[in-house]
């Protein structure tokens, strides 16, 4: 999976079920944990990082349930369990994850605890994107009205670290990173930088010559201009991106490029568009000459298709 389409599918999937209060004795029928077995999966976990993962997914199920005490004190065990050293790719957008939430319950001075650390282990991330997403995620969730922190200060400084993390990427992926920062200044409610940087985004893309970066580049364009309202320029944007992902020759980077373009235009909400895309993905991965990478490919390519079709 190419770096832009992989950065950008960082999604958690909740399966709420029909518990009421903390549910200790009760389960969902046909199967289910309750709260209680799933605290006690989260404790068994081998590492401090994991165990964090277990609480923030028993908080969110406690939220769904109406137990809004129960979660705020299970996401604060998850942020307890972050607080020691640990490696920073893994922690720090955990650490936003957790933030995020607790911000969401008005919890908003472990939330920005939580945000500041990860914002501090970001330094000891080797991949300048990925460390720019940490910091515009970040930053997103520090200024977000209603269910972020609301610390436009705090937002700006970090949004702003970002940005200038954004200009020392290599050429070939400064899309993908100015991307980032755009969407988090979106929804910081800086929408004079948003703007901004969107136009050096477009910029950027466009300017890229080889066929692959090109396209992933100009669908990361059209998923901010969507995001931003600019829904007809984004369909500009794809239109472009998907030419240029179709004019590569080697099936394997011709079937990432149209898994990352397909990625946007389904962002932009253009299902059967993205399906149609993926299906030439499909083609193209089925054509890899080296049998573990077709698998890998396909099986990416597929993954996808059956996400859109549910």
């Amino acid at each position: 999976m190419p770096a832009s389409f992989s950065r950008l599918l960082f999604v958690a999937a909740i399966v709420p079920l029909f518990l009421a209060g903390c549910g200790t004795k009760s389960a969902k029928k046909g199967g289910g944990m309750t709260v209680q077995q799933r605290l006690e999966k989260a404790e068994k976990e081998p590492t401090p990082e994991k165990q964090a993962a277990g609480y923030l997914r028993a908080a969110r199920f406690q939220l769904a349930s109406g137990d809004t005490s129960g979660a705020r004190d299970s996401a604060r065990i998850a942020f307890d369990r972050l607080k020691g050293d640990g490696d920073a790719n893994i922690f720090a957008p955990r650490l936003i994850d957790v933030g995020g939430f607790l911000a969401e319950l008005g919890d908003k001075k472990p939330a920005k605890e939580a945000i500041l650390r990860a914002a501090e282990l970001s330094a000891g991330v080797a991949d300048a994107v990925r460390r720019t997403k940490i910091l515009a995620d970040a930053g997103a969730v520090a200024g977000e009205k209603g269910k972020g922190i609301g610390d436009a200060t705090l937002a700006k400084d970090l949004l702003t670290q970002a940005i200038t993390m954004a200009d020392s990427v290599e050429e070939r992926f400064r899309s993908e990173a100015l991307a980032a920062v755009a969407l988090g200044c979106t929804r910081a409610g800086q929408a004079e930088t948003a703007a901004e940087l969107v136009d050096k985004l477009e910029e950027s893309a466009k300017a890229l010559e080889e066929p692959r970066a090109k396209a992933e580049g100009l669908a990361a364009a059209a998923s901010v201009r969507s995001e931003t309202g600019k829904k007809d320029e984004a369909a500009a944007l794809l239109t472009a991106a998907a030419a240029a992902a179709k004019s590569i020759d080697r099936p394997e980077g011709r079937a990432y490029a149209l898994l990352a373009v397909a990625s946007a235009t389904a962002s932009c909400g253009d299902k059967k568009q993205a399906l149609a895309l993926l299906q030439e993905a499909d083609k193209a991965a089925n054509k890899i000459s080296d049998p573990a990478q077709q698998k890998t490919t396909m099986d990416k390519v597929r993954t996808a298709i059956a996400e859109l079709e549910k």
